[in-house]
This record gives structure tokens, C-alpha cells and sequence, in this order.
């Protein structure tokens, strides 16, 4: 087995990312409105991530992307806080410490770029991601930060960085 390759986006990686975030949401019964699903930047993620403290990483095995993450200042709030954003594996990545890997660089790159906390939305039963954010040590808060556009997500975490 080839050990996979954890690096930053690639303009070239636009359209296979999309695919795999997507698969992964249908995957998960998400609405597609209200979440990352309808999102703009999904199917430019190379440009979203072309600003100042964001920084998106996808993971590659035999030359195809099984999942990514990013970090990025959280939208629409007034504080040194970023947002752990579309972190998404396909079954073929999972169960495998590739998300416990990915998670550990996004939040180092988080502290490099100085941020004070680092926040999340997810799904209720997405469980397995939910614990794998517990273990990072993320926890639960009782709403939503900021204004990421993500209404039909409820689940709400935050980490001290």
C-alpha cells in the first residue's frame, strides 16, 4: 500500500475535492442547502484558499484525493478565531489516523498563523468526526460563531489553540 500524501491544494485539485466533499455529504444524508454542500467556494476551493491565514490541505493516495481540510478566519466574526472547514474523507480514508493527522496540521498551521481558538460545524450524525474533534480537544458550545452560512449545521465546537 502507498502511504498517503498529505499537501497544500493544488489548482488542479478544484474538481476532484468537490467530488469527494460532495460524495461524503450525500454519504451522510446533509442537506444540500444551508451547508457545505451549496457552498461557491466548493468548486473553487484552490482560490478560497488564496488569502491571508488560510491554508487548505487535500490528501492523495495512488493519485487520487480521498478527502481534504483547511482552516481559514471564521466568517463573519470579530475575534483572533479561524474555522476548521470542510473536513472531509471518503471510506477509504477513514478509520486510518489519516483525519487525527490532517486535523493535527490544520490546528498547527492555525498557531502559526496566530489565531487564539479554532472553531467547527458539523452534523449530528456525523459521531465518528465528532469524536475524533473531542479527542483534539474541541468542545461543545451551545450555538453558532460568527456567520458561516451554514444554518442546517447544529453541532457547535470550539478548541483554546
Amino acid at each position: 500500500m502507498i502511504t498517503p500524501t498529505l499537501r497544500p491544494i493544488q489548482k488542479k485539485d478544484n474538481l476532484e475535492i468537490a467530488k469527494v466533499i460532495r460524495t461524503v455529504l450525500i454519504e451522510h444524508g446533509v442537506p444540500k442547502v444551508g451547508t457545505a454542500y451549496a457552498d461557491k467556494a466548493l468548486d473553487e476551493m484552490f482560490e478560497t484558499y488564496q488569502k491571508e491565514r488560510a491554508t487548505y490541505f487535500v490528501v492523495e493516495e495512488n493519485g487520487t484525493l480521498i478527502g481534504g481540510a483547511g482552516i481559514a478566519p471564521l466568517d463573519n466574526y470579530d475575534g483572533n478565531v479561524c474555522e476548521l472547514q470542510k473536513m472531509y474523507f471518503l471510506k477509504a480514508a477513514r478509520g486510518r489516523g489519516i483525519g487525527q493527522t490532517m486535523m493535527k496540521l490544520c490546528l498547527l498551521e492555525a498557531r502559526k498563523y496566530g489565531f487564539e481558538s479554532c472553531y467547527l460545524e458539523t452534523m449530528p450524525n456525523m459521531e465518528n468526526a465528532q469524536k475524533l474533534y473531542q479527542l483534539a480537544g474541541f468542545e461543545y458550545i451551545d450555538g453558532p460563531m460568527g456567520n458561516t452560512g451554514h444554518h442546517a449545521c447544529p453541532v457547535h465546537m470550539i478548541k483554546t489553540l
